[in-house]
């Protein structure tokens, strides 16, 4: 009777056992990684920033879209052409973050943005395009604003001022009608002339902001203010969005329903608004 022959056994190599386990390992850390990103997610992760989903305000050398607002930089004058944010009454009453004055430089501008240097010992104020006040929602936020991407040269009389004024005025306006986008910049030379810094950082002249309330009836309005002090109310100040745009050349909420945009555009309606007594 022939005998069976037994089977052999096989032994894996040291090296090949070790990459079996490594690979297995690494498996359950991606499914691990997958499970936790689910039950874990940030809802603004999730949904993607909503700052320009109205559109672009006009063509910029970098443009960088943040949880707390959208820029366009403009290169040539070291500051935006517009910074654009959705703010709610929700985030307004929401406080985790506190002024943090960390201003830097933003390593997000590929060709360099203007740095607290450049405005060191000028007489002018780093102005806020996305008020510091606006963004303390969220520690991220209330970091971001204080990228130099997001200032421009501001008389102190008129940051401190009528500026700031303006700025309480909006967020007023937020909190009344729930939700509003706002869009803000500097009324810029077609090329410099009164600069500051080694970075060349134009002064502007004069700023625009717009507010557009979403809320029906919806409603634009838009402020044209020199860059200097002001004692007058702010409903002097008051222009067209239509105004604006022919000044600066941008088009804002351009993804508007064109009829839409045109009627809002050029309607003021400041009795519909709630304002500072």
């Amino acid at each position: 009777m022939a005998r069976r022959k037994r089977k052999r056994k096989t032994h894996m190599p040291p090296k090949k056992k070790r990459s079996r386990i490594k690979s297995l390992l690494f498996a359950v850390a991606i499914i691990f990684c997958l499970i936790f990103a689910v039950s874990c997610r940030v809802p603004v992760d999730e949904s993607g920033y909503d700052n320009l989903m109205l559109g672009i305000p006009g063509p910029a050398d970098t443009v960088i879209d943040r949880p707390g607002y959208a820029l366009g930089y403009d290169e040539l004058h070291e500051q935006p052409a517009w910074v654009i944010y959705r703010l709610t009454s929700e985030e307004l009453r929401t406080k985790v973050s506190t002024r943090s004055n960390d201003f830097r430089a933003d390593p997000d501008i590929p060709t360099g943005s203007a740095t607290p240097a450049d405005y060191k010992k000028t007489g002018f104020d780093r102005g806020h395009m996305a008020p510091a006040a606006d963004m303390a929602f969220s520690v991220r936020t209330m970091s971001d604003s204080f990228y130099m991407s997001n200032m421009s040269p501001q008389a102190p009389q008129f940051n401190r001022g009528i500026w700031s004024k303006l700025e309480k005025q909006v967020r007023r306006f937020a909190v009344t009608e729930q939700e509003v986008y706002i869009v803000t910049g500097p009324i810029l030379p077609q090329s410099p002339s009164l600069t500051i810094g080694e970075n060349k950082v134009t002064v502007p002249n004069a700023y625009y902001k717009i507010v557009y309330d979403r809320s029906p009836p919806q409603k634009m309005i838009a402020f044209i203010l020199p860059n200097a002090g002001s004692s007058e109310p702010l409903q002097s100040f008051v222009v067209t969005v239509d105004r604006v745009e022919e000044i600066t050349g941008l088009d804002f909420f351009p993804k508007l329903p064109q009829p839409q945009q045109e009627e809002l555009e050029r309607t003021i309606t400041m009795e519909n608004w709630d304002w500072i007594k």
